[in-house]
């Protein structure tokens, strides 16, 4: 296999990036990279490992691949980090592209692996080794570690440094021939032990590792680090931008050294802050043991901040994608508020999401002088500024829901609900007034509320003018539908669980309240035509999705995705 260079790309007309585009330091670095002809073909990659599952601060690395070769009129590979077989499988794989492609986003015919590039990046090392730029070393990880220095010492020289290029070229082509067990040897870059970049001390190329891989089977039982195939990966694909996260940038010497030593194409790498979003965490680690230890149902469980865990939440692709626009590319971490991630999704929501009405925590209301076998029905918006997405008939019969929380027997000044001797207006039927409650003469809990209603007041207006403050949600005890209803919020307590700053144990964040299950909620019965993964506003309460894995047409399972306005900000 060659490497690919700029000469060898097929020229694309470039196109100016619409005035509106958000500029970052990156767009910046691409402007004059086009003016100044360095490059006349933006080439980008989204390289993850397919080793779990990619979630928030992967989309912002991917909505900004992506989405810069989409402006610039290029192109952004998808490649596959596949060097450790040990940690990597084919569902990982699967739903990588799946969320790639959900976000809105296609690589086309560039789906790559660095498994692909093993046959060409073997013999590379082997140039290495010939031009006396790498050595096998025989010491343990461990030894390794140990000699490695520390941030003030330099480190140790390896008693096998000085191998002739003969003897290491002997002993790899053996590594290769699976003469040896894992962690036997390595091949490391012979660089500079005293260099002050820990990364430069001899990094190892290499490990031995008997180990079926998902994409090359038992071809290799030596496979590459990630630091040596990641610059090389790059210059095979002629990749012109290399962005990473910040984390990378002490790397970046050692991806330039590797390229240099070879005296191929050298793609330049650029590093921005990654994401870290409030009340939750994004260590692979720590998503692993939620998972692992059941802290969450799993992966997609809609508390996580992995991509499947907000799809099924009822996060929208585009409310992702205003996100990754709106917080930026830059080059200082920084902490991003969950709510404006939820802001978004509001947003997006607003304009996209049905209205239909659905009582969470049911109160039995009884209009006594309703007919006992009469029935109405009111046509309602399926959204309020949005005529073209139709109506929907709303039942309605002598006995109804309302929110228990809309009932109070001696409400507070302010409180324009229903109350004893009041009129409220229900959402688009009558007006209603309390005339009495029914208790539980053992506990005193109200079981039922009396209430006369006003026929002409057919719509919500009274015919006399008299004004009604309040309007409260309802649903026919006659014709709703039973549902069970989760609330889910935010997974942590605290903005930043798993920093120092919130102290060393993490879990004990985790918020006792993020997922609260009711069973007994009714609906209206439209929403019993809801697909799994469709979205609605229950009206004064949130946003909701019929959820994809449990909901079933004759148990549905809503679940909400965000309340109707941040009350954590308040908190």
């Amino acid at each position: 296999m060659t490497t690919a260079t700029q000469d060898s790309e097929k020229v694309q007309e470039t196109v100016a990036v619409d005035s509106a585009a958000p500029t970052n330091f990156i767009r910046n670095i691409i402007d004059e990279d086009l003016r100044s002809g360095k490059h006349r073909t933006i080439v980008t990659r989204f390289p993850p490992e397919p080793n779990g599952y990619l979630h928030i601060g992967h989309a912002k690395s991917i909505c900004l691949n992506f989405g810069l070769a989409r402006d610039y009129a290029g192109r952004c590979h998808l490649r596959l980090d596949d060097t450790n077989p040990t940690k990597e499988d084919v569902e990982f794989s699967e739903t990588i592209k799946d969320s790639v492609r959900w976000l809105g986003f296609d690589w086309g015919e560039h789906l790559y692996h660095a498994s692909d590039y093993f046959g060409q990046l073997y013999q590379w090392a082997e140039e290495l080794i010939k031009k006396g730029k790498a050595y096998v070393d025989d010491q343990t990880a461990d030894q390794i570690r140990e000699t490695r220095g520390t941030l003030t010492e330099a480190g140790t020289e390896s008693p096998f440094r000085n191998r002739t290029s003969e003897e290491n070229l002997d002993l790899f082509q053996r590594m290769r021939a699976g003469e040896f067990p894992d962690g036997s040897r390595v091949l490391r870059a012979k660089i500079d032990m005293a260099s002050p970049n820990m990364n430069l001390r001899d990094p190892v190329m290499y490990r031995i590792l008997h180990s079926t891989h998902p994409h090359t089977g038992d071809d290799w039982c030596i496979y590459p680090m990630y630091d040596y195939a990641h610059g090389q990966s790059d210059s095979i694909e002629g990749i012109t931008h290399s962005i990473c996260t910040l984390e990378f940038q002490d790397h970046r010497p050692l991806y330039d050294w590797f390229l240099e030593a070879l005296g191929i194409y050298a793609p330049r790498q650029y590093e921005f802050a990654r994401l870290n979003l409030t009340y939750t965490v994004m260590s692979k680690r720590k998503l692993l043991e939620l998972v692992r230890d059941r802290y969450v149902s799993g992966w997609d469980d809609p508390r996580m901040p992995t991509l499947v865990g907000m799809q099924r939440r009822g996060y929208t692709p585009a409310s992702i994608r205003n996100f990754c626009e709106r917080i930026g590319v830059g080059k200082n971490d920084s902490w991003i508020e969950m709510g404006i991630l939820e802001d978004c999704v509001r947003e997006d929501l607003n304009e996209k999401a049905p209205r239909a009405m659905a009582v969470i925590d049911p109160l039995r209301v009884v209009i006594e002088n309703y007919p006992e076998d009469a029935r109405d029905e009111f046509e309602a918006l399926n959204h309020p500024n949005e005529p073209a997405m139709g109506t929907r008939t709303v039942p309605f019969s002598r006995e109804i829901f309302i929110e228990r929380d809309d009932f109070l027997e001696d409400p507070p000044k302010g409180f324009f609900r229903l109350a004893p001797g009041r009129e409220v207006r229900l959402r688009y039927a009558y007006i209603v007034k309390c005339t009495g409650v029914v208790k539980d003469e053992a506990s005193g809990e109200i079981l039922e509320v009396r209430c006369s209603y006003d026929p002409d007041s057919r719509g919500g207006s009274a015919a006399d003018g008299r004004k009604i403050k309040g309007t409260i949600h309802w649903v026919s005890a006659d014709h709703s539908v039973a549902a069970e209803v989760r609330l889910y919020d935010r997974l942590f307590t605290v903005p930043q669980p798993g920093s120092d700053k919130e102290g060393p144990d993490w879990k004990t964040f985790l918020n006792a309240d993020s997922l609260k299950t009711l069973s007994g909620c009714r609906l209206e019965p439209s929403l019993l035509e809801a697909k799994p993964g469709d979205s609605f506003q229950f009206e004064r309460q949130g946003y909701f999705i019929a959820d994809s894995v449990d909901s079933k047409p004759d148990a549905p399972v809503f679940s909400r995705i965000v309340t109707l306005r941040d009350s954590w900000s308040k908190k």
